[in-house]
């Protein structure tokens, strides 16, 4: 499986598309509207029923990956700038389904306690942990959302230059405006999930395939 990205980076690792301080606090309590409450036998009993699927464990791992990955950037976000709402924008992430690249300047020891109590209170239920601002998830939204966005007012005004354009102005404005919301819905109910069936395994210094240097941080599965 291909790995995903996760968090884009300020620095060379991706692109930036940090958010407000305020734009972060109010999309982590729109998360807290919880539609689906979140069960620690959920995939072990979907993958104890559907494992004829190919893949359903590397898929049902890498969402909770991700929800780690965003966890423990946030509290080493926390424990650099001592504040629950910042954001420490030199870090970021790279999951996989056997574990995930943390990218950024860290202690390994500060590291090594991240990333277990971001494990531990994700589990204790600090659900909002799971969804990040810096998500690529988000990125691929707005984009789609504008691209539906302008195909639709496209089909729907005339076709004059002006009118087009106004249209793709309108399409573009509305997709950055709901994009958000949109995106940390699709975090928090397709591509992350709790991290219930984790278990850390190693955490040690490597390079990603790009030659990159970062830690990954090892995980194994297990049953609830």
């Amino acid at each position: 499986m291909n790995i995903c990205h996760s968090l884009i980076l300020e620095s060379s690792v991706a692109m930036n598309t940090s958010a407000s301080v305020t734009s972060s606090r109010n999309s982590r309590d729109f998360f807290n509207l919880d539609l689906i409450t979140p069960q620690p036998s959920l995939d072990a009993d979907l993958l104890k029923q559907l494992g004829f699927i190919p893949r359903l464990k590397d898929i049902l791992m890498l969402r909770q990956v991700h929800a780690l990955e965003h966890a423990t950037v946030w509290v080493l976000s926390e424990s650099v700038t001592r504040k629950t709402q910042a954001d420490n924008q030199q870090l970021g992430g790279l999951s996989t389904e056997q574990g995930f690249y943390l990218y950024g300047d860290v202690n390994i020891s500060d590291l090594r306690r991240a990333v277990n109590l971001a494990l531990h209170r994700l589990n204790s239920g600090e659900w909002n942990l799971a969804v990040h601002p810096r998500c690529g998830t988000n990125l691929s939204v707005e984009t789609i959302l504008t691209a539906a966005l302008a195909v639709g007012m496209h089909l729907l005004l005339p076709r004059g230059p002006i009118e087009q354009l106004i249209g793709l102005g309108m399409a573009a404005t509305t997709a950055a405006e709901i994009s958000p919301d949109v995106g940390y819905m699709v975090q928090k109910y397709l591509t992350t999930a709790i991290p219930f069936n984790l278990a850390i395994t190693n955490i040690a210094p490597t390079q990603d395939d790009e030659g990159q240097a970062a830690y990954f941080i090892k995980v194994n599965w297990r049953d609830c």
